[in-house]
């Protein structure tokens, strides 16, 4: 990994997850996360529709459009993309950075091809190992459940992609007549549920928590040094409390990694 870039964002900035359920919208000032706002993926907003939620969040710090420095953005949607860059020209007055895109993290990717490994991945990857500087494994708990891999040398590794707990468990009540949807927050008593709720909450609760432990335990011979495990993503703090390997939970990983990139880019032009 690079040294730190001497070039600083000078005003505030704005970082963008775009998941394919939901997009996180991060508002960082003077180098620090002052806001984030969750808003679901809509593949057929406008750039007037787009204009019109960020002109909202920004108005709850009294920041304008014309004051933002730059706007980078992860984005594992490609339909969306266009209405994110046409709000960035008209809007702000300048071109969208996009990982992966006119954006290359500095970061090695062993990764075929590179252009297929999800951004949101690259960003988490980047930010973990600025945190830690060592050998990890990142668990993001989004639309799907994945498992990154990181070198003791910063390259990244590849890893494992798993079905998300939401989208598995939409599935079992679409494909079955007597399972209801389930609520994920409540967390089940026991393993013995007597009762089809609780038995779905076990299920799913304890039965990420075991898909979780199996991958890690067949991954962690795949590195030279032992790597430690951490997770992010929107049911992360459900999961980690049953995986006795995850070291630690960073909610916001994805929008630090979007701020180390765009300030390791800036150091470079």
């Amino acid at each position: 990994m690079a040294s730190e870039p001497s070039q600083q964002p000078v005003g505030p900035l704005l970082t963008l997850d775009v998941g394919n359920t939901h997009t996180v919208i991060g508002l960082f000032l003077k180098g620090k996360l002052g806001g984030k706002w969750r808003v679901r993926t809509e593949k057929s907003a406008t750039q007037d529709e787009i204009a019109t939620t960020v002109y909202q969040f920004l108005n709850i710090h009294q920041i304008g459009l014309n004051e933002i420095e730059d706007l980078i953005i992860s984005c594992v949607v490609p339909a969306i993309l266009p209405s994110w860059k046409g709000f960035c020209t008209t809007f702000l007055g300048k071109e969208a950075l996009v990982v992966l895109d006119n954006v290359r993290p500095d970061m090695p990717i062993d990764y075929h091809p590179v252009q297929r490994v999800g951004a949101d991945r690259i960003c988490n990857s980047v930010a973990a190992f600025k945190r830690y500087n060592r050998a990890l494994i990142v668990i993001d708990y989004g639309t799907a459940t994945t498992f990154d891999c990181v070198s003791a040398a910063g390259r990244f590794l590849g890893g494992s992609i798993a079905p998300g707990i939401m989208v598995a468990a939409e599935a079992l009540a679409l494909h079955t007549s007597m399972l209801p949807p389930t609520d994920l927050t409540c967390l089940p008593e026991t393993a013995m549920a007597h009762d089809s709720i609780s038995a779905l909450k076990a299920g799913f609760i304890y039965g990420f928590a075991g898909l979780t432990e199996g991958l890690i335990a067949r991954l962690k011979p795949c590195f030279s040094q032992d790597p430690i495990v951490i997770a992010t993503g929107g049911l992360a703090s459900i999961i980690a409390p049953y995986c006795p390997t995850i070291e630690d939970v960073l909610p916001d990983l994805t929008l630090e990694g979007l701020k180390l990139i765009y300030e390791t880019h800036k150091g470079k032009r």
